[in-house]
């Protein structure tokens, strides 16, 4: 298989507005390949509660958006990645349920659960890179 790389663009996440951006880049974009409703929410979805995490937990950061094509198959890729403190204890984040933030703690567990490739590599005093692909539906 050969993963294509069509377009990448870097943004900022500084700010709650940042947050807005990434979320509607990643959706015009999935719209924009063709992705069906459900996968464009999931996509959207999961880019928006990374980001979300990046600011609130990783005191900003930034998001890299890829649009991807693999053998004919249209994807997105996301890669977020903070200086922040990094999570004690990732096992236990991605299970669901635990927040550092008085949150219900669905942010990765749901971020993984609807896209199709999740990667997380986080440690204290290092900082967080979490990166989230979703495909085009093939019918």
């Amino acid at each position: 298989m050969s993963r294509e790389v069509l377009s990448s663009v870097v943004m900022p996440i500084a700010g709650e507005d940042d947050v807005v951006l990434v979320r509607r880049r990643v959706r015009d974009l999935a719209q924009a390949q063709g992705f069906d409703a459900f996968a464009t929410a999931a996509v959207t979805t999961a880019a928006s509660e990374l980001a979300r995490n990046a600011l609130v937990h990783g005191k900003g950061g930034r998001a890299t958006v890829r649009e991807l094509n693999e053998d004919g198959r249209a994807g997105l890729s996301i890669q977020f990645q903070d200086q922040g403190p990094g999570i004690a204890d990732l096992e236990r984040a991605l299970a669901g349920g635990y927040s550092t933030a008085r949150s219900l703690g669905l942010g990765l567990s749901g971020a993984r659960r609807l896209v199709d490739e999740f990667d997380i590599d986080s440690a204290p005093g290092r900082g967080t890179m979490a990166s989230i692909t979703k495909w085009k539906r093939l019918y």
